[in-house]
């Protein structure tokens, strides 16, 4: 009786809440279907790696390959024959990145806090100007003109970053997990303590933001790092491109050269034609496109879900 009376709690401890206990079976079906949709997002990576490194005349004459029947660099040594403008232009991504991805997550918290607040008197008119500019935009040649004419960052670095500083979607998300997850006790108590509005926003909302702070970083690091357009757009100059719009430039240059008759007879003529690996150094300027900014995600995976959901979910 008394084993019996002893065996209970545990078996009701063993068995509380059984509906989010998934079975074995279940258990590994799960896993064998992530396991699955990793390897669909890994192995056309690694293909597009191998490819880079194969012969033109191989991937031309055999198609792509996962082990290259002839390995060869020459789309890399193609594509950084002038290799002091690929490194400046890297520099410059890498700068535009950063200090891009650390000004906008900064002003997207300053925007989304005031709103976000219930005893801010106007949070509903911000919060319908940065929802109205989702819906509606002055064009492009009013916005050609605002930043060339009005501001003059023409050829500068700072209209490659000022123009994806605020995005209105992450400020919306960014202001529904501000009013649902950081408690309203907190900022009343630090408050009473004599605290002001800055020194509340900067030691202790910011802290509790982490997860959402990290998830418009992550987005927005790739936003800056995959922007060609802006280079397109505002930079004249090749010394203040990007690596993505440098990358774009090569291959439409590629592109002219092999398929004008003209140009390929004046090489010829004056003995400086080669076969342009065209095939394999797309993949080459995939490879160096995406190359450091893949090693970015896992600084932010553990925030990833939690910020996305926390903040989309609930609002």
């Amino acid at each position: 009786m008394e084993a019996a009376l002893n065996a209970k709690p545990e078996a009701k401890l063993s068995g509380s809440n059984p509906k989010n206990i998934l079975p074995p079976w279940a258990q590994w079906s799960v896993n064998i279907v992530f396991i699955l949709y990793s390897l669909l997002c890994i192995i056309p990576i690694v293909l597009l790696v191998m490819v880079s490194f194969s012969s033109e005349d191989a991937v031309l004459r055999e198609g792509y390959k996962f082990i290259p029947s002839q390995f060869d660099t020459s789309a890399y040594d193609f594509l950084f024959e002038d290799f002091r403008q690929v490194a400046r232009s890297y520099g410059i991504t890498i700068t535009v990145t950063v200090v891009g991805t650390v000004l906008s997550m900064v002003m997207v918290a300053m925007y989304a806090y005031p709103i976000s607040r219930r005893d801010f008197p106007h949070a509903k008119f911000f919060t319908f100007i940065v929802f109205f500019t989702m819906l509606f935009g002055g064009g492009l040649v009013p916005w050609y003109l605002v930043y060339v004419q009005l501001l003059h960052l023409k050829d500068t670095l700072w209209v490659l970053i000022m123009p994806l500083l605020i995005p209105a979607f992450w400020v919306l998300v960014t202001r529904t997990f501000f009013a649902t997850s950081v408690p309203s006790a907190v900022l009343e108590s630090a408050r009473i303590d004599g605290a002001g509005e800055i020194r509340i926003f900067f030691q202790i909302v910011m802290p509790l933001s982490l997860p959402v702070l990290a998830t418009v970083a992550l987005f927005q690091t790739i936003t800056y790092w995959n922007d060609w357009f802006l280079s397109l757009v505002f930079i004249t100059k090749n010394e203040n491109v990007s690596i993505q719009y440098l990358m774009y430039k090569t291959m439409q240059n590629v592109q002219y050269l092999a398929q004008n008759s003209q140009a390929m007879q004046a090489l010829q003529q004056a003995g400086a034609y080669i076969r342009f690996p065209a095939e394999t150094m797309r993949m080459a300027m995939a490879v160096v496109g995406i190359g450091p900014i893949v090693l970015a995600y896992p600084f932010f995976q553990k925030y990833f879900i939690k910020g996305l959901t926390v903040g989309a979910v609930k609002g």
